[in-house]
């Protein structure tokens, strides 16, 4: 069974006050990835909203966990669901904004480090180890001379989100690429140019 399960990372902040911000992309593409599956968000064992479903009958199934605490604070909620589920890093798929990436961007990484963000960085030290699937969804830098920490914390400019449903669209195709694939061959379906 484990084979055949993953569990999908939303990283963001809880609450409607944050639910717009470029730090809830993650979020956003579980948003989708329930949308797509027919799945509901609801209280868990665990301190995540998760839903469940599969994108296709007889496909993996997805476990969609949203935690319930602050983005700096993920590690112990998604320990907590992979401890659940009986699974282990290797079944984790983390869905998170990236500064460094030019918003509009999908990237897909198999382990590394946190690149500064604090999201990661707690989930690599809850979990032991770097090495799970990672969707990295490109907000781009801050402007001028705008805090980054301010510039993740404000809602996407009425610009971006004439494109965002289509990035968040592209973030859950990615997820279920990784799920359907494998990550390597997602790697090479998503990143090919088009």
């Amino acid at each position: 069974m484990a084979d055949n399960v993953f569990v999908v990372v939303g990283l963001g902040n809880p609450g409607p006050g944050y639910a717009s911000n470029r730090h809830n992309v993650g979020q956003m593409v579980l948003d989708e990835l329930a949308a797509r599956m027919g799945a509901t968000f609801k209280k868990h064992k665990t301190p995540n909203q998760v839903a469940e479903g599969r994108p296709v009958p007889g496909g993996p199934k997805l476990v969609l966990a949203k935690p319930a605490s602050f983005m700096n604070t993920s590690g112990g909620p998604v320990s907590s669901v992979l401890g659940f589920y009986g699974l282990d890093a290797r079944s984790l798929i983390v869905v998170h904004d990236e500064l460094d990436l030019p918003f509009d961007t999908v990237k897909l990484k198999g382990n590394g480090g946190h690149g500064g963000h604090n999201g990661l960085r707690d989930i690599i030290k809850a979990t032991g180890t770097n090495e799970f699937a990672r969707v990295r969804i490109g907000i781009g830098r801050p402007p001028g001379r705008q805090d980054p920490a301010d510039y993740v914390l404000r809602d996407f400019s009425p610009t971006e989100r004439k494109v965002l449903a289509n990035l968040v669209a592209d973030g859950a195709d990615a997820v279920e690429a990784i799920t359907d694939l494998g990550l390597l061959a997602a790697q090479q379906r998503i990143h090919a140019p088009s």
